[in-house]
């Protein structure tokens, strides 16, 4: 017990001992010497502000409450209008009366050369057989027609022959009065769209692919327009494609609906529905464009066959309209002997008279089938398909 209380005294003094000598150290060692000036102090960067803490504030005048205006719901509120959709602007087309007249220039540029050579050799002195021959190899060229170019010569030999003397305008006279004849001035051209007893008119346009069956399509329903009629158009030629958007479009140009079905689909069907949407909606007339293919393939003429039979289950066809291109002469005899066969075909648009000397056609055509030349296309303007006249195309032919 001794033992550990002197322990215990000793561990005391020693601790005491080591205190004191930390103690001294710490007071002999030198403090630093005071500073000379008062250092500058760095102030830390201001954090950044937003909004109206981002200036100074400044003394304004502030208003309360009650000075300030409130809206008191008498102003109007504006509301957006929705978008007004594109009205599209129709078309005018050019009134139809005196239409070739007008058109007459651009015809007699291409047509005048057959005119002029029957002049020329009319002219000549001395009338042998062998200018008599020439003048039958023009109106050949020209595609009259063998019988009618018969007929042509044999009335200008015994017009000349009694005549004698022959003057230019006396030979204008004279040839003008014998094309006018094989022409035909005492048809009916009219393009029948006005039954007494019922409405719509029904009109088929049928013809060979590329003669410009379908925009004479388009053309005929501006004629009609012009005319004051309201038009339903019906695309039934569903197997060439972009046939019925092209309708449509000349459809849309002067406000005509167009029915149109799939591609590749019935004909029938359309043509069928084209007719009862024109009856329900009381237009004046439905074209309907039908399918050209190859016209020598006998079950594509049946299929047209089969059109005019439904559309007949509406009413009867008021007009069937062959399109034949003026330029294919003899050819286009063919087609119009073999459509004829397969609809009775009631009068005839000729196209792309403005690019050929051909003109004769008209005669041969009207010869072959027995039925009048109602239109021309004179042009690819819109408003280029005329109804036909003779004494203005007789004129363009022989010039002035």
């Amino acid at each position: 017990m001794e033992t550990v209380i002197l322990a215990v005294v000793i561990a005391v003094v020693v601790l005491g001992a080591l205190g004191g000598l930390v103690v001294g150290s710490r007071r002999k060692k030198p403090l630093p010497p005071p500073p000379t000036s008062v250092p500058d102090i760095t102030a830390p960067p201001a954090e950044p502000h937003v909004g109206d803490e981002a200036e100074t504030p400044r003394d304004e005048a502030r208003r309360t409450i009650e000075e300030v205006d409130l809206p008191d719901g008498s102003a109007p509120v504006a509301v957006e209008e929705p978008p007004v959709p594109d009205v599209p602007v129709l078309d005018v087309p050019e009134p139809t009366a005196g239409r070739l007249v007008r058109l007459r220039s651009r015809l007699s540029r291409s047509q005048n050369a057959l005119g002029k050579g029957l002049l020329t050799l009319l002219s000549r002195e001395h009338l042998d057989e062998d200018t008599w021959e020439e003048i039958e190899d023009t109106l050949l060229t020209a595609d009259v027609g063998v019988a009618p170019t018969q007929e042509l010569v044999d009335g200008l030999r015994a017009r000349v022959k009694v005549l004698g003397t022959r003057t230019p305008q006396e030979l204008r006279t004279l040839l003008r009065e014998e094309l006018l004849k094989l022409v035909g001035t005492d048809i009916d051209r009219t393009v029948k769209t006005e039954p007494e007893d019922r409405k719509p008119g029904i009109v088929m346009v049928v013809g060979v692919n590329g003669t410009g069956k379908t925009t004479t399509t388009g053309k005929l329903a501006r004629v009609l327009v012009a005319d004051g009629r309201t038009v339903v158009l019906g695309a039934a030629d569903t197997f060439r494609a972009a046939a019925a958007d092209q309708l449509q479009t000349w459809g849309e140009r002067v406000g005509a609906h167009t029915v149109r079905g799939p591609e590749a689909g019935d004909p029938a069907s359309v043509a069928f529905d084209a007719v009862k949407e024109g009856k329900e909606m009381g237009v004046d007339v439905v074209l309907i464009d039908t399918a050209g293919r190859l016209h020598t393939k006998t079950g594509l003429m049946d299929e047209l066959g089969k059109v005019k039979r439904v559309v007949e289950k509406h009413a009867p066809l008021d007009e069937v309209l062959l399109v034949l291109d003026a330029t294919t002469g003899q050819n286009g005899l063919v087609q119009a002997r073999v459509f004829a066969e397969v609809v009775d075909i009631t009068g005839i648009v000729l196209t792309k008279l403005d690019g050929t000397a051909k003109g004769g056609i008209v005669i041969a055509v009207q010869r072959e089938l027995g039925v009048p030349v109602k239109l021309i296309g004179l042009g690819e303007g819109a408003d280029d398909l005329a109804p036909f006249e003779p004494e203005a195309f007789v004129d363009a032919l022989i010039g002035e």
